[in-house]
């Protein structure tokens, strides 16, 4: 899911104004319709802090929408003290609330680290630039506190098998990491594999499966989160056959390899959805896969479609549908065209009570999918706001912005007609 950042913080008091009174809609469109953002950006009466909000039946239905705040925005924002994260924190979730999101899907443990208190994994370098480094604070507690203050639910996003995504990042691992200890022991020691510059635990691994399942009940015993959801990356792409050949000799017992590596993942996805559910029914437990069906089943090895047709892997998925109604490949076809690809999505089976959500791309916005044709939709001020109305229309759940930076941070001029329109469209709901 992670992009490039290119974007610095621009202006946010005007943007915020208008947003504002687009959020009601009062003064140039109109009352609020039912379901609407009210004056003040809040969802519903504040909850204590700290706490879930308390849902009704009805608001059990309610449209899910999101905001990703991942590591890359992390990078940017002021982790030096409680009280300065707490500050970056609140003026984030009040963007977010006032765009008419009622949910925060926030990094929490991007490689094989976290941004909470763990007795499993070190204390992410994100948070004091030394991975393992307690910074003193739990940003996850102050996370959850801002977040439901707000009325916002707040989701964590695990990257499972990541450890290291580049040489760089992180650039040196702490004793206490698991990976370390695994690497070092020779019995354990294609526990970690590696592809490129990255590290990245094995997926054939039933201990390793079981460290990330540990992990997942953690958080969700220890905190008052409102979900779990796991990012796109699992097989890492370009996998060949020498990445887990060991492995494979030792536990595949001759099946064929894909076949192999996509029942590894499923018993994980199968194992996390066990445990989220054990802690609390409430939870959600989701994922958010490539966009490219393709992709995910031959690639990733992640078999979504049967993650959505039988019970017991998922509440929802939200594949990242992150090109334009326009979008091209170079030869022409519209596969990926936004409202083909949902097509697509939409038809596939689902299991009783799994949703559908949509990631869109907020980080096309003034630069375009790379597409064949003309991309001046992503210049045009509205090109998100257009596919939450498309996928209202064509029976979608939710939708999920990729990501906080692109919508609040950007320099770009169409960025904030952008925000108003999508605010404008969630109030007029």
């Amino acid at each position: 899911m992670a992009k490039d950042s290119r974007m610095r913080r621009g202006p946010l008091i005007p943007l915020l104004a208008l947003i504002l009174v687009l959020g009601c809609g009062v003064a140039l469109f109109g009352s609020c319709t039912e379901g609407a953002l009210p004056a003040g950006g809040t969802l519903s009466a504040p909850a204590e802090s700290g706490t879930r909000p308390q849902q009704t039946a009805q608001e059990d239905e309610e449209e899910y929408r999101a905001v990703w705040l991942t590591y890359l925005e992390y990078q940017q924002m002021d982790f030096s003290s409680e009280e300065a994260f707490r500050q970056a924190v609140a003026a984030a979730f009040d963007e977010v609330a006032a765009l008419g999101a009622n949910t925060v899907i926030a990094h929490l443990r991007p490689f094989s680290d976290a941004m909470y208190n763990s007795a499993l994994f070190p204390w992410s370098h994100l948070i004091t630039g030394t991975q393992g480094q307690d910074p003193g604070y739990d940003p996850l507690t102050v996370m959850i506190e801002e977040a439901h203050s707000r009325s916002l639910r707040l989701e964590g996003m695990i990257n499972p098998y990541r450890i290291r995504g580049s040489a760089s990042m992180p650039a040196e691992l702490s004793e206490n990491n698991p990976a370390v200890a695994f690497a070092a022991d020779p019995e354990r020691a294609d526990w970690v594999l590696t592809q490129g510059d990255g590290l990245y635990y094995n997926p054939a691994i039933p201990e390793v499966r079981q460290l990330i399942v540990d992990g997942v009940r953690e958080i969700c015993e220890n905190y008052e989160i409102d979900g779990i959801q796991f990012d796109d990356y699992f097989y890492p792409e370009g996998a060949d056959d020498s990445f887990d050949q060991a492995a494979y000799d030792r536990l595949a017992d001759g099946a064929d390899r894909a076949a192999w590596r996509r029942e590894n993942v499923n018993a994980l996805v199968r194992a996390v959805h066990a445990a989220v559910k054990e802690v609390d029914p409430a939870l959600t437990f989701g994922i958010s896969p490539q966009g490219n069906m393709d992709n995910n089943y031959n690639i990733q090895y992640s078999d979504v479609a049967l993650w959505m047709e039988e019970e017991g892997y998922l509440d929802y998925v939200m594949p990242q549908i992150y090109w334009g109604f326009d979008y091209r490949t170079a030869g022409g076809q519209d596969r990926f065209a936004f409202e083909n690809c949902l097509a697509d999505w939409l038809a596939l089976p689902r299991a009783e009570g799994v949703k559908l959500y949509v990631g869109l791309g907020a980080y096309r916005i003034g630069a375009g999918d790379g597409g064949s044709n003309d991309q001046a939709e992503w210049a045009s001020g509205e090109n998100l706001a257009r596919q939450i109305a498309a996928l209202r229309t064509a029976g979608a759940d939710g939708y999920g912005l990729y990501s906080y930076r692109w919508l609040f941070w950007n320099d770009q001029p169409v960025a904030q007609p952008e925000v108003a329109a999508i605010a404008q469209v969630n109030a007029t709901e």
